[in-house]
């Protein structure tokens, strides 16, 4: 198990009710959600689609500044597109993921080389690696999408 040296901020929530009606907030005030049931018709959101969103835009920041290491420069329209899916592994609940990463007229091979690179820079990419089925896909127009199988350390 790694051990942050320096921690750069935390974010707190308090969360009440679970999945089915629930609720969650944070201490600042800035988010506060209802919780529903995946795939049912209530009105709150549910843990995959914050997951989700968290991730997707953590990445995008990820391929942005490797991006400016690498100095490539990027799409305007660069954008990051999360799947998650909930399911069952022997009866019990896990996790998936795909990540499709957009690149509008990058090659292909550069990015691919960004979205790998991506992967390893990524606190929710590190802390995913191993434990659930992850896919990156680079895409660089409409008719192209690259799976990138990220290897982690």
């Amino acid at each position: 198990m790694n051990k942050l040296e320096k921690v750069l901020y935390t974010a707190r929530t308090h969360t009440t009710g679970g999945r089915d009606g629930g609720a969650s907030r944070t201490d600042d005030g800035r988010l506060q959600v209802s919780l529903s049931i995946p795939g049912t018709p209530g009105s709150g959101t549910n843990p995959e689609q914050l997951f989700a969103a968290g991730w997707s835009s953590c990445f995008l920041s990820a391929i942005k500044l490797t991006a400016g290491k690498k100095k490539i420069a990027l799409p305007d329209d660069v954008s990051v597109d999360a799947e998650i899916d909930l399911g069952l592994i022997r009866g019990v609940h896990h996790l998936a993921a795909r990540l499709k990463v957009n690149l509008p007229g990058m090659d292909q091979e550069s990015a691919g080389s960004l979205v790998e690179a991506a992967s390893h820079v990524c606190p929710y990419s590190l802390a995913t690696s191993g434990n659930i089925e992850v896919q990156y896909n680079a895409v660089t127009s409409a008719s192209t999408d690259r799976t990138i199988e990220a290897q982690h350390a």
